[in-house]
């Protein structure tokens, strides 16, 4: 699809599942499964919902999925989407090579965003997109490398440690606009230093790639925060600054982890409540492409 001037594409690196309740925290689950039915185990399914943006003659990719470096205990714990196009071949099927990246951006780097960072190749890690540079935020690599007991789980130093050992990161602080019109923005809460990316066509094309602030259309009002954000009064304050403008100016929404619906503009349904609505046909975003 078209925003503007920048060209975006949906690639997939496939489902998981997590469990419900942690993805809806104090939500009791017979509001939440309302929307999200749950399986006999109380897992939900998860998208990974990466994003290509073409900004002039340089392609961003926007969280690089799950990866394929676990093991098949791991795999199972998170039923991993068996027969499901992975994350080079959605880049594939979307027109593009792996060497055609010239920028990856991470919100943050848990496991289920990070994975495709690395490949082994010859027995050893390397860089999974041979000519990009990779944008990090400066406190979430420090975070990621000392984590707390809560979240050292989600944090595996093989998606990133041969990034810095091949000199292929690049660090900022808060913000950083590593193209024209793609601009990433810490927006704290999940953790402290997660961020969102914003989208910027000229005139009124923008969006925003939600990620794990609001990671799926059901995830839209105030209240409803993971069990898994170490801070989830930060994601409330950090979801009232971005929802009322994205609602506003009809940006974009890219909801990350959503596998129904990827693609919304919110609207207030009153004040302070906002809803997802799908793209329709005719949307002047263009529509779903090639890999949504």
């Amino acid at each position: 699809m078209r925003l503007g001037s920048l060209d975006l594409q949906l690639v997939s690196d496939g489902g998981f599942k997590l469990d419900g309740g942690a993805m809806f925290g104090v939500v009791p689950r017979v509001l939440w499964e309302r929307e999200v039915p749950a399986d006999e185990s109380h897992r939900i399914p998860m998208a990974t919902n990466c994003l290509l943006v073409r900004s002039g003659d340089e392609l961003v990719l926007v969280d690089t999925g799950l990866g394929d470096k676990h093991d098949r205990k791991f795999r199972d714990h998170f039923a991993f989407e068996e027969g499901a196009a992975r994350l080079p071949e959605s880049l594939r099927a979307a027109g593009h090579a792996l060497e055609d990246v010239d920028h990856v951006v991470l919100t943050h780097l848990h496991f289920d965003h990070c994975g495709w960072n690395t490949v082994v190749r010859d027995g050893e890690l390397v860089p999974a997109f041979p000519r990009a540079r990779y944008w990090l935020d400066r406190g979430e690599v420090a975070h990621a490398r000392d984590p707390n007991e809560r979240d050292r789980a989600s944090y595996l130093p093989e998606n990133w440690e041969p990034l810095f050992a091949a000199g292929v990161v690049e660090l900022f602080d808060e913000a950083a606009e590593p193209v024209a019109g793609v601009r990433v923005v810490k927006a704290p809460g999940h953790n402290a230093d997660m961020c969102v990316v914003l989208l910027d066509g000229g005139a009124a094309d923008r969006g925003v790639f939600l990620a794990d602030l609001v990671p799926t259309t059901a995830h839209v009002p105030y209240p409803w925060v993971m069990a898994y954000d170490l801070f989830p009064l930060q994601t409330i304050e950090s979801k009232k600054r971005w929802l009322p403008r994205a609602a506003a100016e009809r940006w974009l929404c890219i909801f990350e982890h959503d596998r129904r619906t990827p693609l919304a503009r919110l609207r207030e349904k009153r004040p302070g409540r906002f809803v997802a609505e799908a793209l329709a046909a005719g949307d002047g975003a263009g529509g779903p492409g090639s890999g949504a």
